[in-house]
């Protein structure tokens, strides 16, 4: 979906076999790219050479390189603004969109809105966006609530699934199961899915939101936040985190870093690990539940 504007106004189209931070650049280099979209791990993973070293800029032409597009998860802000921090001259631009809904292309940020960096927009062209509470009503602006949209590339249905079907299509709504707020300006900015939010002793945490803070030490390579059972509170948060490479950090540091998060957000359980993503860079979080959750409430049950 992201080519179609190119292939309809036969614009050539470079397609990556695997995506180190090298391989991007030699190609962007070599085949004069001008729009290049990426993912966040693999923008992480650019930036990480950079910092490093492993990687010099001057060696490769991309004066060409006039847009970074990136999207399929929330993006850090904090990722936009180190980036701007190499390629100052690039625009910035993002789409949101499901498989429910043709791809990308129902919530749109737009170049001229880089003012907005980590909102994933409005409703683009010829759709509708309204976030919503549990009885489907619309919330007040600046409320998290679940991001329904409509428009004309919500699907017909799930294969032989009506059940499904009619659990996230409403009267031409699609229910998409993402939490979103909306901003004074009329900017949509996702918070989280619904089915990771974390509910510890009746609060609601959002795990994005503690990510997005926990990415700004400068220790930190990638984190997941997930819920953990919990037999007093239903749930706790915990942080697995991967460092990068070389840096020593403890459990004691991260949670000392946390003390600027209010207490309720604050981690806690602190998990030294990879963070496994799937083909679209989106973290599994499910897989991290399934690893983490049986062992966790053994450790409590022998601590109890």
């Amino acid at each position: 979906m992201h080519w179609f504007g190119s292939l309809l106004s036969g614009g050539k189209a470079v397609l990556l076999k695997g995506t180190n931070p090298e391989f991007i650049l030699r190609a962007v280099s070599e085949e004069k790219c001008t729009i290049v979209w990426l993912l966040v791990p693999w923008a992480q993973d650019l930036l990480l050479a950079l910092d490093s070293g492993k990687i010099n800029l001057e060696m490769y032409q991309l004066d060409q390189w006039r847009l970074m597009h990136i999207g399929a998860q929330p993006v850090p802000q904090s990722l936009i603004r180190h980036w701007k921090d190499y390629f100052p001259d690039h625009q910035y631009d993002t789409n949101y969109g499901l498989s429910e809904s043709i791809g990308p292309g129902c919530v749109h940020l737009g170049v001229e809105n880089i003012h907005k960096v980590g909102a994933i927009g409005k409703a683009g062209y010829g759709w509708e966006t309204k976030i919503i509470d549990e009885q489907g009503n619309p919330v007040k602006q600046g409320e998290t609530g679940e991001l329904a949209v409509k428009g004309p590339g919500v699907m017909v249905c799930y294969y032989n699934d009506p059940k499904a079907t009619e659990e996230v299509l409403h009267d031409g709504w699609l229910y998409t199961g993402d939490m979103a707020m909306e901003d004074e300006d009329g900017f949509i900015f996702l918070v989280d899915r619904k089915k990771d939010v974390i509910i510890s002793g009746g609060e609601n945490i959002y795990p994005v939101q503690i990510e997005d803070f926990l990415r700004t030490n400068d220790s930190i390579l990638d984190v997941a936040v997930i819920g953990l059972p919990d037999q007093r509170l239903g749930e706790i948060s915990a942080a697995i985190i991967s460092l990068k490479p070389g840096m020593i950090c403890t459990e004691e540091d991260i949670n000392e870093f946390c003390r600027k998060l209010p207490r309720y957000k604050r981690p806690r359980k602190i998990i030294f690990a990879d963070v496994p993503r799937n083909a679209t860079g989106k973290i599994e979080k499910p897989r991290l539940r399934e690893m983490y959750g049986a062992a966790h409430l053994v450790d409590a049950q022998n601590r109890g």
